[in-house]
């Protein structure tokens, strides 16, 4: 048998709070990132558009355990959306597909239609999105020319409201479920409004527990890297279970961590009867998250080595 080949990079482990800006991909702003801190691992949590800004927590060493959970976090976004004109994409980027008078839509008119969104909505995913059609990402059919039909979607509206109108584009704020398209919502909008719209700009302003008030952008990290090395970068990183950290946590002694690390289930007193736990030793290491069995024991569920 060959020898494993080691992994390139330094050992880092824990979130950064991107601010991505404008114009680079969510993989673009991940790659940067890696080199910046020159880590052996990295992952972000969730794509943004070439043309949104905001937050995108990247996960670094053992915390890309944890990127799954705040892939499922909710979200929150402002957007702007220009009415009048429908897009191939559904955003600023694509190209014009109808244009259509803007008449009658005021404030009032806005807030009932933004009214009518909130809840739980079904929501076709658009043709450029990174979905997968057996193997391929739509978004790649799309730019061959290429539809397919995609099943609606159930997501929840829990926050929707307007913060301007200008002449003929508004701008809102909307706090929402995982896998909600902030595009086709901009859509929709325009649809309901009778006059078709697209979506002229986004940023992404929440994450789970975490904000974009908290983030850094691209130009501090990598300017900081160039002069002072990648380790001076790493009193930018949240701690790996940052990302749980409004979970309930289950301290365990020493002997009942053992137990956990085997990947067995174990009953700890007191412990929440139902859900997902946050697994911490007795001197505060993170081991990881859980989750609470029918018959009251803690499962192991994905386990970090810190």
């Amino acid at each position: 048998m060959g020898r494993r080949q080691k992994r390139k990079g330094r050992e880092v482990h824990g979130i950064l709070l991107l601010d991505k800006p404008a114009e680079i991909t969510s993989n673009d702003a991940l790659q940067k990132v890696k080199r910046a801190y020159r880590a052996q691992k990295a992952g972000h949590t969730g794509n943004l558009d070439r043309m949104a800004t905001g937050l995108l927590p990247i996960c670094l060493g053992e915390a890309t355990k944890m990127s799954a959970f705040l892939l499922d976090a909710d979200k929150a976004y402002e957007g702007v959306c220009q009415l009048g004109t429908t897009t191939t994409t559904g955003d600023a980027e694509g190209e014009v597909v109808e244009t259509r008078p803007v008449e009658g839509v005021d404030e009032a008119r806005i807030r009932e239609v933004l009214e009518g969104f909130l809840g739980e909505i079904e929501q076709v995913p658009p043709m450029h999105s990174a979905l997968k059609h057996q193997g391929k990402r739509l978004y790649k059919l799309a730019q061959e020319g290429v539809e397919v039909d995609r099943k609606a979607r159930r997501v929840r509206i829990d926050e929707l409201r307007l913060e301007w109108l200008e002449g003929d584009r508004f701008a809102f704020f909307v706090h929402c479920s995982k896998g909600t398209y902030v595009r086709t919502l901009a859509e929709e909008f325009g649809e309901a409004l009778g006059c078709g719209a697209h979506l002229s700009g986004l940023r992404r302003t929440r994450v789970g527990p975490f904000a974009v008030a908290d983030a850094v952008d691209l130009e501090t990290v990598q300017g900081r890297a160039e002069e002072e090395g990648p380790e001076a970068l790493e009193d930018l990183l949240l701690p790996v279970e940052a990302g749980v950290s409004d979970w309930p946590g289950v301290e365990l002694p020493d002997n009942t961590a053992y137990y956990v690390r085997q990947g067995q289930a174990v009953f700890v007193p007191q412990a929440p009867t139902h859900g997902w736990v946050r697994l911490v030793r007795q001197d505060g290491l993170f081991l990881g998250v859980g989750r609470v069995l029918d018959d009251g024991r803690v499962a192991p569920k994905r386990l970090v080595h810190l």
